[in-house]
């Protein structure tokens, strides 16, 4: 079964507008200095050569990938979700259990993620384990190490 890849609209839109980059700034860029390599001559000693068609196959592999979220793309209103517990969209304050550590976690789709600023995946363990949660409740999160919990102190939607 293909699993589905939740976003909004703008990360929908985001994804696009970078597989439109890749495709037509990007590729053509390669293709042109894989052209010029090859004028030099002899192919199996052009370590030009080689390195542009192995940049080549790298964008064209991101571009698949790209484009493969986007066929699976399910897209989310999340002024349509429930309010009270850990949903797509939402900003959720945790508690370390062991450790008593506060942090913050905005639950987003493919194209939005940014774990520099707590946006982290819906769809990765970490966002699998929190949702569902209400607050005051303890969410188990599976990792390498074991088990992790989380008390949910607070949750919120701003949209």
């Amino acid at each position: 079964m293909v699993e589905s890849v939740p976003m909004t609209r703008e990360g929908y839109n985001k994804i696009k507008a970078e597989i439109h980059r890749l495709e037509n700034v990007e590729m053509p860029a390669v293709t042109e200095k894989i052209a010029e390599a090859r004028e030099e001559g002899d192919l199996k000693e052009n370590a030009e050569y080689h390195a542009q068609r192995e940049n080549q196959g790298m964008l064209m592999a991101k571009i698949n990938e790209l484009k493969d979220k986007i066929a699976r793309a399910t897209i989310i209103d999340p002024s349509k979700l429930p309010k009270d517990e850990v949903v797509f969209g939402c900003t959720v304050t945790v508690e370390d259990v062991a450790y008593g550590d506060e942090e913050q976690f905005t639950l987003v789709g493919a194209g939005d993620e940014d774990y520099d600023a707590g946006k982290i995946l819906v769809t990765s363990p970490f966002g699998q384990g929190l949702l569902g949660k209400k607050v005051g409740e303890v969410a188990e999160v599976d990792v390498p190490a074991g088990k992790i919990k989380f008390k949910i102190l607070k949750i919120s939607l701003e949209f």
